[in-house]
């Protein structure tokens, strides 16, 4: 898959971000000639810190992925664009959702009318979510599942990954989407719950400090960052996945109890005390979550490699090393 990626123009939005940074890493080592797209909106994720070390290797943009006249030259001549670009609170969706309409949903279109009028043939592989599908009506969930987002966030991810869509079957753009379920590990925003519940539990566990479990019965897929890294560049290898949205989830389902326990012994010490949910975050909690992610590994010849046990050590090791950097 190296040989896919060496001295290709790539441009990686949201770059700055926990799976946008650690995809334009990867794409650096494969020897890809990188450009990150990053707004560094406040809240969003972004952290120059991801990149650290590696500024020579790429090219950063402060610039919305909606701003056509700041991207119009980038977009040109590139082969690959790994769309990572867009708000991650679920909460703040809720809070303010015109604002996250503007970010995952009406930028999303004017830049892919920028795509298609600057380079027709690039390859496109957007990031999408799990979220979209709302609460599970069967288990596992695959691709047939309807979508019946939970929240704002969800809805305006559903628009953008339908834009994607549409912009393959109607305009002839190589898209493709992929339906992450939550990814963890190092990059990603620990001083809050804004990204995801295990970014939380993670600072306090380092801290020496209970986190909070709510519930704790839900089970979820978790996947490492690494493997997520690996899902996009194998997505965008792969040319039957154009026009397809697809399942990417972990190497098996967890109980929220059960990646307590795990985080609680790869800490070696900690404490977690669970709760009932927040009455802010029950209305849009989907229960349990599993992934039926099979079209995407036989398409792809992708499987997650990083078990939780050891993903959940990595994590723990590089925030030992970098805590303040994310604080």
């Amino acid at each position: 898959m190296i040989s896919a990626y060496s001295n290709r123009k790539v441009l990686v939005t949201g770059g700055l971000g926990f799976i946008g940074s650690n995809l334009a890493l990867r794409l650096v080592r494969a020897g890809a000639r990188v450009t990150i797209v990053d707004s560094e909106v406040a809240g969003c994720g972004a952290n120059r810190h991801n990149i650290a070390g590696a500024e020579r290797d790429l090219r950063v943009i402060a610039a919305d992925v909606g701003d056509a006249e700041a991207l119009a030259g980038e977009i040109r001549g590139c082969a690959l664009v790994f769309n990572l670009a867009g708000e991650i609170s679920h909460i703040h969706s809720m809070r303010d959702p015109a604002r996250d309409a503007a970010l995952n949903a009406a930028s999303q279109l004017r830049f892919l009318e920028e795509c298609a009028r600057q380079e027709p043939g690039v390859r496109v592989v957007y990031a999408s979510t799990r979220q979209i599908y709302g609460v599970p009506k069967y288990l596992p969930v695959d691709e047939a599942h309807p979508l019946r987002p939970a929240d704002v966030n969800g809805v305006n991810k559903m628009a953008g990954e339908a834009y994607h869509l549409l912009f393959h079957d109607v305009y002839g753009l190589n898209t493709r989407s992929l339906r992450l379920t939550n990814v963890y590990g190092p990059g990603m925003r620990i001083k809050d719950a804004r990204q995801n519940f295990l970014g939380i539990w993670l600072r306090r566990a380092l801290e020496g400090d209970a986190f909070e479990v709510w519930g704790g019965e839900q089970r979820r897929d978790m996947i490492y960052v690494d493997d997520a890294a690996e899902a996009f560049l194998a997505a965008a290898a792969t040319p039957e996945t154009a026009g397809l949205a697809l399942n990417v989830g972990g190497d098996a389902p967890y109980s929220l109890a059960e990646i307590a326990a795990a985080l609680i012994a790869a800490n070696k010490g900690g404490r977690c005390e669970v709760r009932e949910f927040p009455a802010e975050r029950k209305r849009i909690d989907i229960g349990d979550f599993i992934t039926d992610d099979r079209q995407f590994r036989a398409l792809a010849q992708w499987t997650p490699r990083t078990t939780l046990a050891e993903g959940l050590a990595l994590s723990l090791d590089y925030y030992r090393r970098h805590l303040a950097a994310y604080l």
